[in-house]
């Protein structure tokens, strides 16, 4: 889960605070700008010097700069008190690579696994919007790991270390199709032919993970959905007319970025202070949204909500009860539509969107109990057929 600054905050929808899409004059829209950009400015870190702030103060549209910015900033990323990094690394067997995908792209991809025996299951894992797999997800998978399962991650075309303008999704299904091409290629090696595999999305990626169920509905054996954007919560789409001219002015200008809607570290972290280390997430995208990126996904969420009934996988979905990114309420559609028998609903009473990363020590624990104890009893079901 990837989110804004620290400091950011507004109160306003993120299509109401573009005068464009409003019919508000030019000059508020001008007189505005500078405090959206005073507002979205990168977090400061007390403790780093002149060079390292430089670093991260960079234009990070482009890969280089975050390969620089994520190269610099990797020991004070692991190094921060948050219960993801408390998990001993030491019997893990970890590796980072780039590979150019069919469309050319050169993607970043990295993956965990048990040293001291074979693993469970595969478990191939789908980031948030703006995410990469280079911060908390290592967290994510150093846990997944250590339980006995290899995981396996990727930076989407435009996020983390992946080529491409940042924060950019032409097209949604373009970036399914990149994430199906790396993942058969994982589940295609020798070693791990044989074994049951998982998607895991989060957030965003669990969109993505559903679009990679409905391209190849045979060829997982269940998914896990923390929060996944079914729907995007009311508060934060636009009015049918105002989605309408979004997408006729995306047509012609899909790069250009519009004002976030609130602090979504407010909105995601329940906990303040793991709130605040979400700032140390220095490549994660945090700038305004992109209006083709903003209708894909609008278009995207739709898609997935017609096809509720089309969902035939094994599912675990743990969802926060007061979450007001993505709407719970798709969740529990999801659980009731879904064509499938083994499906499992876990709504976390008080916990916010940001179940693995922004809640207290505690809830984080129990939610990574029961994804780890469903998938050791899937992974059993499956082994023993």
């Amino acid at each position: 889960m990837s989110l804004p600054p620290v400091k950011l905050s507004s109160g306003r929808s993120f299509f109401e605070r573009c005068d464009w899409f409003q019919g508000k004059g030019w000059r508020r829209q001008r007189r505005e700008k500078a405090a959206a950009a005073m507002a979205s400015r990168p977090v400061r870190f007390p403790e780093i010097d002149d060079e390292l702030r430089k670093i991260i103060d960079a234009n990070m549209d482009e890969v280089p700069a975050r390969k620089r910015a994520r190269e610099a900033f990797k020991d004070i990323q692991l190094g921060i008190d948050h219960i993801l990094f408390k998990t001993p690394c030491d019997g893990l067997k970890m590796e980072e690579s780039y590979e150019v995908n069919s469309r050319g792209l050169e993607i970043f991809t990295k993956s965990w696994l048990p040293k001291s025996s074979s693993p469970k299951a595969v478990v191939c894992f789908c980031h948030g919007y703006g995410d990469t797999c280079t911060f908390f997800a290592e967290g994510i998978a150093r846990k997944l790991a250590s339980s006995g399962y290899g995981f396996f991650a990727m930076d989407y075309p435009g996020y983390g270390l992946s080529e491409g303008l940042h924060g950019y999704i032409p097209c949604f299904d373009r970036l399914v199709d990149d994430v199906i091409e790396h993942y058969s290629k994982v589940k295609e090696k020798p070693e791990f032919r044989t074994l049951p595999s998982f998607l895991f999305g989060e957030s965003l990626g669990g969109a993505v993970a559903l679009k990679v169920h409905l391209k190849q509905p045979n060829a997982w054996n269940g998914a896990i959905l923390v929060a996944p954007m079914c729907k995007i919560a009311d508060d934060m789409t636009p009015p049918w007319l105002v989605t309408q001219m979004l997408i006729g002015v995306a047509n012609f200008l899909p790069k250009h970025k519009l004002v976030p809607q609130k602090d979504l570290a407010e909105a995601a972290f329940r906990d303040p202070k793991n709130r605040k280390l979400a700032a140390y997430n220095v490549i994660a995208y945090k700038d305004k949204p992109r209006l083709k990126t903003a209708v894909e996904m609008l278009r995207t969420t739709q898609e997935i909500e017609r096809r509720l009934e089309e969902v035939s996988l094994p599912l675990l979905i743990p969802h926060g009860e007061a979450d007001t990114v993505t709407d719970p309420s798709v969740s529990k559609a999801l659980h009731e539509k879904a064509c499938c028998s083994d499906k499992k609903l876990k709504i976390y009473k008080d916990a916010y969107h940001a179940l693995l990363e922004g809640e207290p020590d505690e809830m984080i624990i129990q939610v990574f109990n029961d994804i780890i104890s469903w998938l050791d009893e899937r992974s059993r079901e499956t082994s023993s057929c």
